[in-house]
């Protein structure tokens, strides 16, 4: 028996963990995370500075406040298709039309807050550049670079701002990721989100991190896949 408590600094809403953080700090301790990819189902707002009870059940992880199921994790049944990258001069051009820097359902998010300062929040602004598509770049520092959760919350907002997200806010409501390697300090990376269908209140995204050398996209560092519920922003406030 082991537990995770979520730092106030790893919220998305401001009362709850980021999704991409607390689904990447969760598949860390499942043991398919060395081996391949896992999947996190985020059951219920996951409670930030709060002891959650994890247990393995054979391929199962869940994790839990009291009798409250909040995530679970298990081995994922494929691994996620990449996203491919972009230029990493458009994409650090497209940070500028960000829809979150005028209005952002949760603007203290961790990875996409524009109200979190530099070295606090990783400050990715995902911009346009194409219909389905958006891409930021973004420098992990020593601290992101050493820490797997973070590499899931990179890949996490960007496949939301590939969605209607501006229209339709919606949380993140599973994710399967595969992390090769974790990204390095101080290398620029281009970070990719793509919206891929639309189902009702669910929408259906994907991300990828992309190393970046000699200007160019060269070697891709982690991919994930989403599943994104549309919400009402008022009600995670």
């Amino acid at each position: 028996m082991s537990t995770l408590r979520i730092p106030r600094r790893f919220n998305g809403p401001p009362s709850s963990g980021n999704g991409g953080w607390v689904a990447g700090a969760l598949a860390a301790t499942h043991p398919a995370a060395t081996t391949g990819p896992v999947t996190v189902t985020l059951r219920r707002p996951p409670p930030l500075e709060t002891p959650l009870t994890l247990s393995q059940d054979g391929d199962r992880l869940e994790a839990r406040h009291g009798d409250l199921l909040v995530a679970e994790a298990s081995s994922a049944v494929a691994a996620p298709a990449p996203v491919a990258g972009v230029d990493p001069a458009r994409a650090e051009e497209a940070m500028a039309s960000y829809p979150g820097l005028g209005t952002h359902p949760f603007p203290t998010c961790f990875v996409c807050g524009p109200g979190r300062a530099q070295g606090d929040g990783l400050r990715i602004f995902p911009g346009r550049v194409a219909e389905h598509a958006v891409a930021a770049v973004w420098t992990p520092d020593e601290d992101a670079a050493r820490d797997p959760a973070t590499t899931w919350a990179a890949l996490d907002c960007p496949g939301g701002w590939a969605s209607d997200i501006e229209d339709r806010p919606a949380v993140l409501g599973r994710m399967t990721a595969v992390v090769h390697r974790q990204p390095e300090a101080g290398v620029p990376h281009v970070v990719v989100g793509e919206l891929r269908r639309v189902d009702g209140r669910k929408s259906f995204t994907a991300a990828t991190l992309h190393a970046v050398a000699d200007g160019r996209c060269d070697e891709v560092v982690a991919t994930a896949e989403h599943v994104w519920i549309a919400i009402d922003p008022e009600e995670f406030r």
